[in-house]
Formats: structure tokens, sequence, C-alpha cells
């Protein structure tokens, strides 16, 4: 594999389309693992380069929206353990069985994620009282959606944002920016594991990183000034061009 000066620029606009999206719906994963893969990238090494740049991203939409005040990075603390143990488990077992057969599962989970959103929409639009503890909330969330990042990530802001919605009762905008904390902790710690594993490569995975940076700052400071009705669009969007891609990749190509 050769990797041209053009190659670099369209890895460094990639990053920067996928950190923008990713910022504020999630999904940059759907961008930038095709890019990947169409360069001729090793699918172990396309997920671990992938980890490596997003989590540019992540980390830069993090410190915008903590710094804004959506989000209090200290009571998100058991959150970041859980998920951080659950996203080790994944990656680890991802580099040892095919993740191919989790799409048949995942593909009717976003469908019906991506309805219940469509058809609620008022959901997300303010604050309400949660169902369920912050603490019982992190261990069962982070274990399994964290497991799910580290494993095979198509996805997963969209199931943490709901799950934030529905059992925290977040509004959708304090939603994304929690998402963005967890999205991080399991970036780096899958990344951590596949550079073990050296499934990593370093230098395109840290121009792209440049470009999720630029990507990410803009996403997050329009999300922190617009309302959760631009976020929602985002949102539905990512879920449906995600759900396409899943059935494209599976049933199709």
């Amino acid at each position: 594999m050769e990797l041209t000066f053009i190659t670099y620029v369209l890895l460094w606009v990639t990053g920067f389309f996928a950190g923008f999206v990713d910022s504020i719906a999630g999904g940059g994963g759907i961008i930038t693992i095709p890019v990947f893969l169409a360069l001729g990238f090793d699918p172990h090494m396309a997920l671990g380069t992938n980890k490596l740049q997003a989590s540019f991203g992540s980390l830069t939409a993090s410190v915008h929206y903590a710094r804004s005040g959506l989000v209090d990075v200290k009571q998100t603390i058991e959150g970041v353990i859980f998920t951080a143990i659950g996203a080790a488990l994944g990656t680890y077992s991802v580099q040892l069985i095919n993740p191919a057969f989790l799409t048949h599962i995942i593909l009717p989970m976003l469908t019906l994620v991506f309805v219940y959103m469509l058809f609620s929409p008022d959901l997300g639009a303010m604050d309400k009282k949660p169902r369920v503890k912050t603490v019982p909330f992190y261990i069962v969330a982070g274990l399994t959606i964290g497991f799910y990042d580290g494993f095979f990530g198509p996805g997963t802001g969209s199931f943490w944002a709901v799950a934030f919605i529905c059992l925290l009762g977040y509004n959708l905008k304090k939603a994304t920016a929690h998402t963005k904390i967890m999205n991080f902790t399991s970036n780096v710690i899958s990344l951590t594991a596949f550079i073990i594993g050296k499934n990593v490569l370093f230098i395109p995975g840290i121009i792209m990183g440049t470009g999720q940076l630029l990507g990410a700052t803009i996403g997050s400071h329009l999300v922190i000034r617009k309302g959760t009705k631009f976020i929602r669009f985002f949102f539905l969007a990512v879920v449906a061009i995600t759900i396409v891609k899943l059935i494209y990749s599976t049933y199709i190509k």
C-alpha cells in the first residue's frame, strides 16, 4: 500500500468531515472506515488507525462541550470507568473474532432508534426526570455500549444519545455533549489495544486527526449555539446513512 501526497490530502479532508459530523451526531466512522478500506488498509489496521484519528475529534469536542458547561466531567467518572472496561474487552475480542455477524443484530436496533426518534419530535427537546439512577446507568451502558464500540462501532453515538435521553432524561444537546466524553474514552482504550496488537498506522492517523480537530471544533461550536432541532436533523440523517451503509455492505455488496 503506497500513500501519496494526494492520499494524505484525501485523508485530511475525510477527517475534517468526519470530525464535523461526529461532533454533532456521531457516526464519523461511516465516513472514515470505507475510505481506509478503499485505500487498501487491512480491516484490523483500518479499525485501529480509525481509532487514532477519531480520538482527536472526540477529545476536541469533549473539551469544547466541557468549557461551555454542557457537561461536568467530574460527574461522568463512573461512565468513563465502565466504558473503558467495556471498550477494552470489545477491542480485545474483535482482534480474535470477525465482527460481521453483529451487523444482523445492530441493523434492527438502529432502525428502531431511527423510527423512534423520527416519530418522537419532542424527544430530547428539554430535560426530563431521570428513570434510573446515574451509577447503575453508567455501569450497564458503559459496559455494553463501550464493548460494542470497541468491538464493532457503527451507531455507537446514536445508542449513547438515546440512552442519555430516555434513561437519564437529558435534552439532546446535553446528551450529545456527554456522548462525546464516552466516545473519547472508548476511542482511547480501543486505540491502546490496537497499538499493542500492532494494528495502527500512525502517520495517516495523525494527518487525518488534524482534520478531525478542525471539523470537531466547528461542529461542537454549532451544537453549543444552535438548538436541539438542529442536532436532531443531523442525528436522524447520520442514523439513516448508517443503516443504508450496513444494508449495502451486508446484503448487496
